[in-house]
């Protein structure tokens, strides 16, 4: 399994939420080319790069995006926002290993399987999940698809994982929805990246015995909780 820091950009700086804060960010780094390259230097072999500015329709930092994808030596999956065509392939020419889709793609999945049949093992669906229902448009749009019945409605399409964030674990360093991710795993034709609650490496370790592929790992890294060089040697595959 492989572990993965976050790097979240608003009003061009790298931030990081406690529970219940999905504004300003509680963690604020001014640098955040800076903070990725302070990743590469403690190991890990990926990172996770999203826009919340362009995914809640505040703006956008397509500019810090760039700066990341051409500084950094790692690869990135990147997204935020990414709602059309031109975006994804701007994303990949500037140098995004794989490009992130998340509302969209939930709304409309022939959409998505045009795109994921122009980049095959290339794009990641974000499905952002609370109560087992999908949220969508920086989740404040709480729509009626299920999880299930979002991987039955994408049966054959070539993507390069499923990204399953609990919304409601988010920032809370307790631990992620277990019974969830399980789900995900079990459904799922496509690895799957879980995010949300991760606090400590036993966290870590339950979510690698469920055969999770990946875990985006944000406030627990940027407070310490989880000690970023341990992390990316243990999770490194």
């Amino acid at each position: 399994m492989l572990a993965i820091p976050a790097i979240d950009l608003r009003d061009r700086h790298c931030v990081q939420h406690a529970a219940g804060d999905h504004d300003t960010g509680s963690i604020r780094f001014d640098d955040p080319v800076a903070v990725a390259r302070r990743w590469a230097a403690a190991g890990f072999a990926r990172l996770h790069v999203v826009d919340l500015d362009a995914a809640t329709g505040r703006g956008d930092n397509r500019d810090i995006v760039r700066e990341l994808l051409r500084d950094t030596t790692l690869p990135i999956q990147a997204g935020g926002g990414v709602c059309a065509d031109d975006a994804i392939r701007t994303l990949f020419d500037d140098g995004a290993d794989r490009v992130i889709i998340g509302s969209r793609g939930l709304e409309e999945p022939a959409w998505l399987g045009e795109q994921a049949a122009l980049f095959p093992g290339r794009i990641i669906l974000a499905a952002d999940v609370r109560d087992r229902q999908i949220v969508a448009r920086g989740w404040s749009s709480r729509t009626k698809l299920r999880l299930a019945d979002l991987l039955s409605d994408l049966d054959g399409v070539p993507l390069a994982g499923l990204l399953v964030s609990a919304v409601h674990k988010e920032g809370r360093m307790q631990g992620t929805d277990l019974p969830l991710i399980e789900e995900a795993v079990q459904r799922s034709a496509w690895p799957v990246i879980a995010s949300g609650g991760v606090g400590s490496l036993q966290d870590l370790r339950n979510l690698e015995d469920r055969d999770v592929a990946a875990v985006v790992l944000g406030t627990a890294l940027y407070t310490g909780a989880i000690d970023p060089r341990v992390a990316a040697e243990e999770f490194s595959a």
